[in-house]
């Protein structure tokens, strides 16, 4: 897209949000393996960069040798499409050697700017550039000025790191540290008042902890006993990702935020974040916040605990050849035995989701028609969603294990796809599944063919968390069809694909990751319960 230009005998000036960016040591990189760096380099460009551009309304400027420059009318959707950058490099990169790493380092500001047909000039631009070469790798920095515009819209944290005199620009710069979860703020601020205690209390903590640690209540290593991600508690402080987990510059001020040390309480995502709108409540006040007591609903296609309750089908236990030797991360492929259980029919709709929020069970409503998938949700928010529905109902709700989803959408079959070797059209939703499929949005739930088993939206629509924590094969991996957790776990695992992925992600052996406390416009979730 060009900028229209008058015969104006003035330079066509506007204000904008820009985003400089560009790869951390790609210089060493280079070095290390130069055809491979320019080979990732060019993916992550085709495949993360430009669409993620083009999803929040970016307009690409320039690519600037390893970086690039881009331009956007709205600073909230400059910040959300660096946050999404980063979150998908840092997936990407989770299967390389850490020498090898791509990480961009971006940089966010808001400011009046020169427009040519291929280019952008001014203080605008600058102070962009000097915030991303300030940015740890992996990290999205902005300037008040951006802070300012979406620190009351956008569902994460801010880390002042003060007033910078930055090179070149006038007067000094405010810095903010973009965190990626309402979660980081608590556990950033709970880091700063830590060193507020006096010398005299933390003496007598320090007894406190040793008579925990002599107990058992703690052990060894500083952490609490081993509790499985199946046992964590609703309220979780959401760990950094892997993209924005790096040192920071000391704190030069206290946590900011303004509403957003409510935000996890009181703040709605949008459903997408290339809309620009945020959630409403209206459509929510009519649904039923409440599961009525469970009584079992036969079904066509299987029961319901309740009225309102997801329609679940009942799965036989039974044993199958579990992954695939397409990919590493399948391998290596091994005999699995499940126990009967059900899984949801197709994933949780905006309809299903908005009760939980009706109901206080979860934090916020989603926009969008009833049918849609919910989307746009991280896995605490789809475990916070399981815990409501198993209160509510009494009954063991859940998200499945790897082996329950794969042996689910495999439906007793082995070939590639769950009903046969090929692609064939009108079997899944992703963007080169087969015509009459929307680029932007998932098609509604049960828009697809069933498989043998009853059930519908295994491979496309939107990718699924499961219940396992992200490792990164199937070595030592549990033929019990249980899902593998570990202590801290910081990913877990999304399966099926989504409308944005290609043909062989919606493959049943198919699995990627995600970090656990981070929200992405394509993820939802399908519920399990045991039997």
């Amino acid at each position: 897209m060009r900028e229209e230009f008058s015969t104006h005998p003035h330079p066509h000036r506007r204000l904008a949000a820009i985003l400089a960016a560009d790869i951390a040591g790609y210089s060493q990189l280079m070095g290390r393996d130069e055809e491979g760096t320019l080979r990732r380099l060019k993916h992550v460009r085709r495949e993360i960069v430009d669409p993620t551009l083009e999803e929040h309304y970016g307009r690409l400027v320039k690519n600037t040798g390893d970086g690039f420059l881009a331009m956007f009318d709205s600073p909230l959707e400059a910040v959300r499409c660096a946050i999404v950058i980063q979150q998908s490099v840092a997936a990407r990169n989770t299967g390389l050697p850490r020498d090898y790493w791509l990480q961009y380092r971006i940089g966010v500001n808001l400011g009046d700017v020169i427009v040519e047909p291929d280019d952008v000039f001014g203080d605008g631009v600058n102070i962009a550039a000097r915030l991303e070469a300030l940015a740890t790798p992996g990290g999205v920095y902005i300037s008040g000025g951006v802070y300012e515009q979406i620190k009351n819209k956008l569902v994460c944290g801010y880390q002042p790191l003060g007033d910078e005199k930055l090179k070149n620009i006038t007067d000094p710069v405010r810095i903010y540290r973009v965190l990626p979860d309402p979660a980081s703020l608590t556990g950033a601020v709970k880091r700063r008042q830590s060193h507020w205690i006096p010398a005299g209390l933390a003496a007598g903590l320090a007894l406190i902890v040793a008579g925990l640690y002599s107990t058992g209540y703690w052990s060894a290593g500083g952490s609490t006993n081993p509790v499985s991600a199946e046992r964590l508690p609703e309220r979780v402080p959401v760990p950094l990702t892997s993209a924005m987990n790096q040192t920071a510059r000391p704190l030069q001020g206290e946590i900011a935020g303004g509403n957003n040390t409510n935000a996890a309480k009181t703040a709605a995502p949008l459903a997408d974040p290339a809309q620009g709108v945020p959630a409403s409540n209206s459509q929510v006040a009519v649904l039923s916040p409440n599961p009525p007591a469970a009584r079992m609903i036969q079904t066509a296609s299987g029961f319901r605990d309740c009225e309102t309750c997801p329609e679940m089908i009942r799965i036989a236990g039974g044993s199958f050849r579990m992954g695939s030797d397409e990919d590493p991360s399948e391998q290596p492929v091994r005999t699995v035995t499940v126990a009967p259980f059900a899984i949801g029919l197709s994933p949780i709709s905006v309809a299903e989701w908005n009760r939980c929020a009706a109901a206080k069970g979860c934090q916020f409503p989603i926009d969008g028609s009833d049918t849609t998938p919910a989307r746009n949700l991280s896995w605490l928010d789809a475990r916070q969603y399981t815990d409501w529905l198993a209160q509510a109902t009494g009954k063991p709700y859940r998200l499945p294990s790897e082996a329950e989803w794969e042996y689910a959408a495999r439906a007793g079959t082995s070939t590639r796809f769950w009903w046969g070797r090929e692609l064939e059209s009108g079997k899944a939703n992703c963007r080169d599944c087969g015509a009459n499929q929307d680029p932007k949005a998932p098609m509604p739930v049960g828009s697809f063919a069933r498989n043998a088993f009853g059930g519908a939206d295994f491979g496309g629509g939107v990718a699924q968390w499961v219940a396992d924590c992200w490792l990164a094969n199937y070595r030592d991996a549990p033929s019990d069809g249980s899902p593998r957790t570990a202590e801290n776990c910081r990913e877990n695992v999304l399966r099926g694909g989504s409308w944005r992925s290609n043909a062989a992600s919606v493959r049943p052996a198919s699995r990627t990751h995600y970090d656990t406390g981070v929200r992405y416009p394509a993820h939802g979730f399908r519920i399990a319960r045991s039997l």
